[in-house]
Protein backbone atom coordinates (compact mmCIF):
# COMPACT_ATOMS: atom_id res chain seq x y z
CA UNK A 1 0.00 0.00 0.00
CA UNK A 2 1.29 3.49 -0.65
CA UNK A 3 1.10 6.75 1.51
CA UNK A 4 -0.61 8.62 -1.39
CA UNK A 5 -4.24 9.71 -0.71
CA UNK A 6 -6.63 7.72 -2.50
CA UNK A 7 -9.07 10.30 -4.91
CA UNK A 8 -11.83 7.72 -5.33
CA UNK A 9 -13.46 8.80 -2.47
CA UNK A 10 -14.87 11.83 -3.22
CA UNK A 11 -16.90 12.61 -6.29
CA UNK A 12 -16.06 15.54 -7.94
CA UNK A 13 -18.79 15.96 -10.21
CA UNK A 14 -22.78 14.32 -10.74
CA UNK A 15 -22.52 11.79 -13.38
CA UNK A 16 -23.72 12.71 -17.01
CA UNK A 17 -26.31 10.93 -19.20
CA UNK A 18 -24.87 9.56 -22.53
CA UNK A 19 -26.41 12.01 -24.52
CA UNK A 20 -25.03 14.85 -22.44
CA UNK A 21 -21.17 13.40 -22.73
CA UNK A 22 -21.30 12.43 -26.31
CA UNK A 23 -23.94 15.47 -27.43
CA UNK A 24 -21.29 17.01 -29.41
CA UNK A 25 -19.94 13.59 -31.78
CA UNK A 26 -23.41 13.05 -32.49
CA UNK A 27 -24.13 16.45 -33.65
CA UNK A 28 -21.85 15.87 -36.32
CA UNK A 29 -23.18 12.27 -37.70
CA UNK A 30 -26.46 14.03 -37.12
CA UNK A 31 -28.03 11.61 -34.46
CA UNK A 32 -29.73 12.19 -31.75
CA UNK A 33 -29.80 10.10 -28.68
CA UNK A 34 -32.16 11.45 -26.77
CA UNK A 35 -34.86 13.41 -25.12
CA UNK A 36 -31.68 14.81 -22.69
CA UNK A 37 -30.27 16.45 -25.96
CA UNK A 38 -34.04 18.06 -26.52
CA UNK A 39 -33.58 20.06 -23.52
CA UNK A 40 -29.44 20.87 -23.99
CA UNK A 41 -30.20 22.60 -27.16
CA UNK A 42 -33.47 24.05 -26.38
CA UNK A 43 -32.69 27.36 -27.84
CA UNK A 44 -30.76 26.76 -30.41
CA UNK A 45 -33.23 24.56 -32.01
CA UNK A 46 -36.43 27.29 -30.73
CA UNK A 47 -34.53 30.19 -31.52
CA UNK A 48 -34.50 33.03 -29.15
CA UNK A 49 -38.36 34.39 -29.39
CA UNK A 50 -39.16 31.01 -27.90
CA UNK A 51 -36.72 30.23 -25.81
CA UNK A 52 -37.23 33.35 -23.81
CA UNK A 53 -40.35 32.69 -22.78
CA UNK A 54 -40.56 28.90 -22.36
CA UNK A 55 -38.56 26.15 -21.01
CA UNK A 56 -39.32 22.53 -21.13
CA UNK A 57 -40.72 21.31 -17.57
CA UNK A 58 -41.74 18.12 -18.80
CA UNK A 59 -41.45 15.24 -21.20
CA UNK A 60 -43.09 12.11 -21.33
CA UNK A 61 -43.07 9.06 -23.78
CA UNK A 62 -46.62 7.98 -24.84
CA UNK A 63 -47.75 4.45 -25.65
CA UNK A 64 -47.53 5.45 -28.95
CA UNK A 65 -43.68 6.13 -28.89
CA UNK A 66 -44.52 9.96 -29.48
CA UNK A 67 -43.59 12.70 -27.13
CA UNK A 68 -45.88 14.60 -24.48
CA UNK A 69 -44.22 17.97 -24.21
CA UNK A 70 -45.04 19.74 -21.50
CA UNK A 71 -43.55 23.72 -21.23
CA UNK A 72 -43.24 26.43 -18.62
CA UNK A 73 -43.69 29.80 -19.74
CA UNK A 74 -41.31 31.88 -18.04
CA UNK A 75 -44.34 34.77 -17.02
CA UNK A 76 -48.01 32.88 -17.27
CA UNK A 77 -49.50 35.26 -18.76
CA UNK A 78 -47.37 34.26 -21.99
CA UNK A 79 -49.23 30.88 -22.02
CA UNK A 80 -52.04 32.46 -24.88
CA UNK A 81 -49.31 33.69 -26.67
CA UNK A 82 -47.32 29.90 -26.95
CA UNK A 83 -50.89 28.40 -27.36
CA UNK A 84 -51.10 29.79 -30.65
CA UNK A 85 -47.62 28.91 -31.26
CA UNK A 86 -47.93 25.36 -30.52
CA UNK A 87 -47.45 24.39 -34.27
CA UNK A 88 -44.79 26.10 -35.17
CA UNK A 89 -43.38 24.35 -31.85
CA UNK A 90 -44.34 20.95 -32.77
CA UNK A 91 -42.75 21.73 -36.13
CA UNK A 92 -39.55 22.69 -35.41
CA UNK A 93 -38.90 19.96 -32.66
CA UNK A 94 -40.23 17.31 -35.36
CA UNK A 95 -37.35 18.49 -37.76
CA UNK A 96 -34.85 18.07 -35.20
CA UNK A 97 -36.23 14.82 -34.45
CA UNK A 98 -36.61 13.86 -37.91
CA UNK A 99 -39.97 12.09 -37.57
CA UNK A 100 -42.95 12.83 -36.51
CA UNK A 101 -41.53 12.79 -32.54
CA UNK A 102 -44.26 15.11 -30.94
CA UNK A 103 -47.79 14.15 -30.07
CA UNK A 104 -48.89 16.77 -27.73
CA UNK A 105 -47.90 20.25 -26.56
CA UNK A 106 -49.16 21.40 -23.14
CA UNK A 107 -48.48 23.89 -20.92
CA UNK A 108 -47.68 24.31 -16.85
CA UNK A 109 -48.33 27.58 -15.25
Amino acid sequence: MSNQPNNFDKRSKRPMTIASAMGELMQMFGTRASDADLVKRWEKIMGSEIANIATIAAIKKMKDGRLNITLRPSNPALTLQLSYMSEEIKEKINKYFGRDAVAKISFRK
